[in-house]
């Protein structure tokens, strides 16, 4: 993976890549979709697919099942939408849809909070060991646990 440099949406900013890159994958971007995308981005934390479903539910005044959540998380994460922190069963927007990077996660175990980052070498150097293993990396996920600078 090539190091380069992209730009961080956030707001409608990040709605509209999203909803780019889905549509130039082929797929619809749908009233439901769009909800639990909003939904997703609007959390400060990695949220579970109850979590969204709650959310989606009182937005919309009616209930939504966690399952449909999970089938749309399930194609935002394939679509590079969202990614998934593995140890919480988790949910994140990923805020340069158009970039496929590995998922390297810090995660605080005070307060919850998760930082994705791109590294290039880190993640090259997983790929690497994987490969000499005799193994063909799809996509590492690489979770630390510890502490934030605001919690240690």
């Amino acid at each position: 993976m090539a190091r380069h440099d992209h730009h961080l949406h956030e707001g409608e900013s990040l709605r509209s890549a999203a909803k780019a890159r889905l549509q130039g994958r082929g797929e619809q971007w749908t009233d439901m979709r769009q909800a639990v995308f909003d939904a997703l981005a609007n959390f400060e934390k990695p949220a579970s697919a109850y979590d969204i479903a709650e959310e989606v539910s009182k937005r919309q005044g009616r209930r939504v099942a966690a399952n449909s959540v999970y089938r749309i998380l399930d194609l935002f994460v394939s679509s590079n939408l969202a990614m998934r922190v593995e140890s919480a069963n988790a949910y994140v927007a990923n805020q340069h849809p158009g970039c496929l990077h590995d998922c390297i996660f810090l995660i605080c175990d005070s307060c919850g909070q998760t930082t994705h980052l791109d590294d290039d070498k880190l993640s090259g150097g997983v790929r690497e060991a994987a490969a000499n293993a005799g193994f063909a990396a799809t996509r590492p996920v690489i979770e630390v646990r510890g502490k934030c600078g605001d919690c240690s």
